[in-house]
């Protein structure tokens, strides 16, 4: 049995350690490789803010869960103390133990591997594989090999590998720039969104398409002229920009469910429903919206709230909330009568925008003799206009 070891932080893991994991399992026509994310790697101490082990082994699962040879391993992780190359080679040698070893590792690490703890019995229990992406590394591969024989009697592999020109460090850069999604694989980059890891902010297009998918196409005009009015808007009152827009973006992702899976929704995140009226149904897209907008893509309570209230209003609104209340009411694709009037009002005096907003909602509904919702009439009241 032919067994790789690909031991790493992966902090983030991305296509670069895909890409890596794949082309070593071909050429070394491997029967398994293991995955070991570090836990308390001994060599390096880890960035400031870095996920916890159990958070990166769960990230490194997602990143490989694609890859056929591979199994994302919790050796290391389970470890407390620095776990040193030597304990979990000699693990998996008493598992394996007929199997033919190979260490994996890049050009930098191999080239100081005579220095790691028990190098010696290290280098008879496996045989270095060493990763080279261009003719310096081929260079400095060849110029090291003949020490290792030499001096541990190992030989060296050399597996040649595709570029691809991305580091973990230089991704904890990038993703709370809204970048490097395309680095990343796609329920990994979704898991690291759901829990803003390392400060990232999603991707706008990611956000989109992942809104998009969660709603009727019919609906899809409404919701990105909603994005395009809160812009202007937040851009007019100094609302913060990222908010306004995840918040519009995401605003009415459950609009297209029935109500027993809105039901289910907030059974599902503990949030208690006394019986509903009628006129409370449609309303429990802005609630539900807001939970997964929270548990999906891990929005702040700004944009939560945004998303709350932006049917309903409520007493003392902040900026946000009067923003988003007013782009859901009077973004490009809306025609009623009054509109035209509350556009320009809304970019001249937001409170009476927003109080014109409300009483025209009051007003439709006791039209259609439906009781308007007390958020509603709390909303109004609060307002000194």
């Amino acid at each position: 049995m032919r067994i790789g070891i690909f031991g790493g932080t992966f902090n983030p893991p991305h296509i670069g350690h895909q890409q890596s994991a794949r082309t070593a399992a071909k050429q070394l026509e491997l029967d398994l490789l293991l995955i070991i994310p570090a836990g308390v790697p001994p060599h390096k101490e880890l960035p400031c803010g870095v996920p916890a082990p159990e958070t990166r082994l769960q990230m490194a699962k997602l990143a490989f869960e694609n890859e056929p040879k591979a199994f994302v391993s919790d050796i290391e992780v389970q470890r407390k103390s620095p776990a040193y190359t030597i304990d979990t080679v000699t693990s998996i040698r008493q598992e394996y133990p007929d199997a033919q070893l190979y260490l994996l590792s890049g050009t930098d690490m191999y080239l100081t591997l005579g220095e790691w703890k028990d190098s010696e019995t290290l280098l008879k229990t496996v045989t270095p594989a060493v990763f080279s992406r261009s003719a310096d590394d081929m260079l400095k591969i060849d110029g090291y090999s003949p020490e290792i024989k030499k001096q541990f009697n190992a030989e060296t592999v050399t597996i040649i590998n595709t570029v691809v020109d991305i580091s973990s460090s230089r991704l904890r850069e990038l993703l709370p720039k809204r970048e490097g999604a395309g680095y990343i694989a796609d329920t990994t980059y979704e898991y690291i969104i759901k829990n803003r890891l390392y400060g990232a902010k999603p991707d706008w297009d990611w956000l989109r398409t992942r809104s998009y998918s969660m709603l009727n196409p019919m609906r899809i005009p409404h919701v990105a002229g909603c994005e395009e009015e809160a812009l202007r808007l937040a851009k007019r009152w100094g609302a913060d920009l990222d908010d306004a827009r995840e918040a519009a973006i995401l605003h009415d992702i459950t609009k297209k469910l029935s109500l027993n899976e809105n039901l289910d929704i907030l059974t599902n995140h503990g949030v208690i429903t006394a019986p509903l009226k009628k006129a409370e149904e449609k309303l429990l897209h802005s609630k539900t919206g807001a939970i997964l907008a929270k548990s999906m893509f891990g929005v702040s309570e700004a944009v939560a709230d945004a998303i709350n209230w932006h049917t309903t209003g409520r007493a003392n609104m902040t900026v946000l909330e009067k923003i988003i209340y007013l782009a859901d009411y009077i973004e490009p694709v809306r025609d009623f009568e009054g509109i035209d009037e509350m556009r320009v009002l809304a970019y001249e005096n937001l409170d009476k925008a927003i109080k014109m907003g409300l009483e025209m909602s009051i007003a439709d509904m006791k039209a259609r003799e439906i009781i308007p919702n007390r958020a509603t009439y709390d909303a109004l009241e609060s307002l000194e206009v």
